[in-house]
């Protein structure tokens, strides 16, 4: 019986051992970092970001101080990015700019940083028009916007600059429209100390932006519910002279003008 048990054991562990063989089995295990690092980027050029992520991680792993290493800590934060991985891809490029704060390249992973996060909620960006404005998270439009400030502060030479700025711009009319949605949103439920904090909040922070117009309206209309009437005649002033022409001063509120995302 001992011994018909311990072959019964030793035949066990044979047939896990043959299970687990080919999962074992590394097909890069012998790969060079210069062949590692171009499959990688065959898989990147293909779409194949699983497996641009696992070259790439092996080959950081393998040659932690050779001239690939610090290329591919960039090249998984881009295909997370390109897979989707919000998360992971912010991770990778604060992980970079951590660890080398004054590489040549340090510049495109706060530019990256940004376009993760400014990509991150189309929802908030792109389809405002489709959902309860008031029910949007602009989180990730000021996190992209906190990025994108970053790159423009500590390297206004950057090739990314331009286009950081413009993107910024554009954040910053969504935020201000945010804002004066969500000000609005008070105002039609009869919260009107509520809409008018939220119309001088969008006026104090984005005094630029396009949103400005609306906001001093609703800020007019709401210290008039709330009967500060000082309040609202200085708010009524400043809405004149600023937009003389404006439609809400000629009670044409609901007019339709161009979505605030349209400029981007």
């Amino acid at each position: 019986m001992r011994i018909l048990t311990v072959l019964a054991v030793f035949l066990a562990m044979l047939l896990g051992g043959c299970g687990l063989l080919p999962d074992q089995i590394d097909e890069t295990s012998n790969w060079s970092a210069d062949k590692l690092y171009s499959e990688a980027k065959d898989a990147l050029t293909d779409g194949g970001y699983d497996k641009a992520v696992k070259y790439l991680e092996k080959l950081e792993s393998r040659f932690p101080y050779g001239r690939y290493a610090q290329q591919a800590q960039m090249e998984i934060a881009y295909a997370y990015y390109k897979q989707g991985e919000p998360i992971s891809a912010i991770a990778a490029c604060d992980r970079f700019i951590k660890l080398h704060p004054n590489h040549p390249n340090v510049d495109y992973m706060y530019y990256l940083k940004g376009l993760v996060n400014f990509n991150d909620d189309m929802g908030f960006l792109g389809r405002f028009s489709d959902q309860d404005q008031t029910e949007r998270d602009p989180k990730a439009a000021s996190e992209s916007f906190d990025a994108f400030k970053v790159l423009v502060v500590k390297f206004p030479e950057s090739r990314y600059t331009p286009d950081a700025i413009l993107r910024m711009k554009y954040l910053v009319n969504a935020l201000a429209a945010h804002e004066v949605h969500v000000a609005r949103y008070y105002l039609k439920r009869g919260a009107y100390l509520a809409a008018a904090n939220r119309a001088q909040f969008a006026i104090q922070t984005y005094p630029d932006a396009p949103a400005q117009e609306e906001a001093l309206y609703l800020l007019v209309k709401s210290y008039e519910a709330l009967g500060m009437k000082d309040l609202k005649a200085d708010a009524e002033r400043v809405l004149t002279k600023t937009y003389p022409k404006s439609e809400f001063l000629a009670g044409r509120e609901s007019v339709n003008k161009k979505a605030w995302w349209q400029p981007w």
